[in-house]
């Protein structure tokens, strides 16, 4: 008889016990709330909650207790004022309250992916009602978000504390479990305006509170959620998704005086909205704004430090101040400690920055220094913040200075071996586009790369040769390169410099591609066939970069295995039994017998 996948009878009893006390205790403080009697059977349950090792006990044991603490907070029974046994009970509910909430951040954390799940939605669900009780009892009636409990769920995001459920093994190592970040992204942080704004604000706060040595995942976890912001507004007209449906109503429009302050971030925003007062010689030869224009743009007017809480989730300028203030302060821990783990994160962030950073920011010139120390170090995060840089350069009129000097230094041997040299090679292109570049700095790049051709895999030369064409094309200046001839009895001489830091004095100019030339005779039929175009006369409008920027060995081999072939290689009709008689001649002394040609010896 198979065994049984059921507990043990004892097992079974204990849990159908366990079960029924906790419903038993639910209906007793549903009832006592409605009664306005004695709460102390929450006790009872909470302690239950903290006992149950069973994954499954705890989530009954959860969910009665956030039964139990909607029906508290919907009573008011949190509510402010009342008398002194109102407030009495009142703190020691709170209390209550806490434990459950540190056990929920806990379970964050835990093995069993439905607890996580489970836990990650009360969490929310609480917010919702603690901030709609807190609106109620507001003599105002202004909406109200309650910030101390969703600091609580923010810190556990990204702090990670762990489990504290009787028998679980936490195994994301201090990192935030892929599931609960993913399902938080997407359920609330891509789609609520509200919940974005306060979670890049509380994220502010860790960072400046908490030190990336003590908690070496703390900047791995954010990074991992900021990556994901794809949804960022660009119009007022998007801000319009609210996880507290009170915050929702239109605010009051602000007034010319010091406004309500909340929890001090106006010194958090205050700086990054001043540098946008301070004088500047280009606003001078700005036009005027277009005041329809700019209520257009900005939604809520009025200095962002000087709005309300309420106030600032209407206003498009107040989500890029918080925005901006958040990647202001966690760049500089990405190079605080040099570490290979933070390299990673600032690729990553460098991977985001052109397109789902730069353009959200207030003022993005003031990641300049942070871009040109990426592009200093050099590698792969070098040639990725090329990328922002040249954003910076072409969008925000950034003068970088000696900036085709640091890009010449670009050139070595590993770029052709890099995972992102399509990208770089995209970027090339375009900074060689000019047509008021001198020819001597052209000559460089071409030469240079040219040079590094000789040891590159086919699949970059194969992106070499089409951008060498091009330039030729754009560049007449340049023509004299592939029709320089070398004196047939006297020695070859290159005047090209290849030390040469500076690609304005190289030499370049007066030196010839021959390392292209020597491409006829490779190996690989595709490079071979692209290096005769030189040969040719150009006539082509220009080769488009974008069909030769994916090549790999992968694509190589697959093309020439589909390759049609015109004509069947010559195959021996009959079978020639000795092709080596040599080998087989008796009379032959051994000594005369060719060794190779005895292994060849058929039948």
């Amino acid at each position: 008889m198979p065994a049984s996948s059921l507990p043990p009878p004892t097992k079974r009893q204990k849990t159908r016990s366990n079960e029924t006390i906790t419903k038993d205790l639910e209906r007793q403080i549903t009832a006592a709330v409605a009664d306005n009697a004695s709460l102390n059977p929450l006790s009872d349950l909470l302690v239950i909650a903290l006992n149950a090792s069973d994954a499954r006990d705890m989530s009954k044991a959860i969910y009665s207790l956030y039964r139990v603490f909607v029906v508290i907070v919907s009573s008011n029974k949190l509510a402010p004022g009342g008398s002194d046994a109102a407030k009495v009970v009142r703190k020691w509910v709170w209390e209550r309250l806490d434990t459950y909430v540190n056990l929920l951040l806990g379970l964050l954390q835990d093995e069993e992916a439905t607890l996580r799940k489970s836990t990650l939605e009360i969490l929310f669900s609480l917010l919702k009602h603690l901030s709609t009780s807190l609106t109620k009892s507001n003599p105002d009636n202004q909406p109200q978000f309650h910030f101390s409990h969703f600091k609580h769920i923010a810190q556990a995001l990204l702090l990670c504390p762990l489990s504290i459920r009787h028998g679980s093994t936490a195994s994301f190592a201090g990192k935030t479990a892929p599931d609960v970040r993913e399902h938080f992204v997407d359920t609330w942080f891509t789609v609520h305006d509200d919940i974005r704004w306060c979670f890049l604000r509380e994220a502010t706060f860790i960072l400046s509170k908490y030190s990336s040595a003590d908690h070496p995942n703390l900047l791995g976890n954010l990074l991992s959620i900021m990556e994901k912001l794809t949804t960022f507004p660009t119009d007022p007209s998007e801000l319009n998704a609210w996880w507290v449906e009170e915050l929702g109503k239109k605010p009051p429009k602000p007034r010319n005086g010091k406004a309500d302050e909340v929890d001090g971030e106006d010194e958090e925003l205050r700086d990054v909205e001043n540098e946008d007062e301070q004088d500047d010689w280009k606003k001078f030869f700005d036009d005027e704004p277009n005041a329809k224009n700019m209520k257009k743009v900005m939604g809520v007017q009025g200095r962002t430090h000087q709005l309300t809480f309420h106030q600032s989730l209407h206003s498009l300028q107040a989500h890029r101040a918080v925005f901006t203030r958040t990647w202001l302060t966690f760049l500089p821990h990405l190079s605080s400690i040099s570490t290979s783990a933070n390299r990673v994160l600032t690729t990553r962030a460098l991977n985001i920055m052109h397109r789902g950073v730069l353009p959200h920011l207030t003022r993005p010139i003031l990641v300049m220094d942070w871009i040109s120390a990426c592009v200093d170090f050099g590698g792969t995060v070098g040639l990725l913040a090329l990328n922002a840089l040249f954003t910076l350069i072409k969008d925000y009129n950034l003068d970088y200075p000696l900036f085709y000097t640091r890009l010449y230094a670009f050139l070595d041997r590993d770029i052709l071996h890099l995972k992102h040299r399509a990208r770089f090679f995209r970027l090339t292109e375009l900074f060689l586009s000019s047509t008021h570049l001198p020819a001597s700095l052209l000559a460089s790049f071409v030469k240079r790369l040219s040079r590094l051709s000789l040891a590159a895999p086919p699949a970059a030369i194969i992106m070499i040769i089409p951008l060498t064409y091009n330039l030729l094309k754009r560049h007449p200046a340049l023509m004299g390169m592939i029709h320089r001839t070398q004196d047939p009895d006297g020695p070859f001489i290159d005047p090209f410099l290849p030390d040469e830091a500076n690609p304005n004095i190289t030499n370049a100019i007066d030196s010839s591609l021959w390392e292209l030339y020597t491409h006829k005779q490779h190996y690989d039929s595709a490079v071979s066939t692209m290096a005769r175009i030189f040969e040719e006369a150009f006539t082509k409008p220009g080769y488009s970069m974008e069909d030769f920027l994916d090549h790999t060995y992968g694509t190589l081999i697959e093309a020439e295995t589909k390759r049609r072939m015109k004509k069947e290689p010559a195959l021996a009709m009959e079978l020639v039994k000795n092709p080596f008689p040599l080998a087989s001649d008796e009379d032959v002394d051994v000594a005369v017998q060719d060794g190779l040609s005895e292994l060849w010896v058929f039948g």
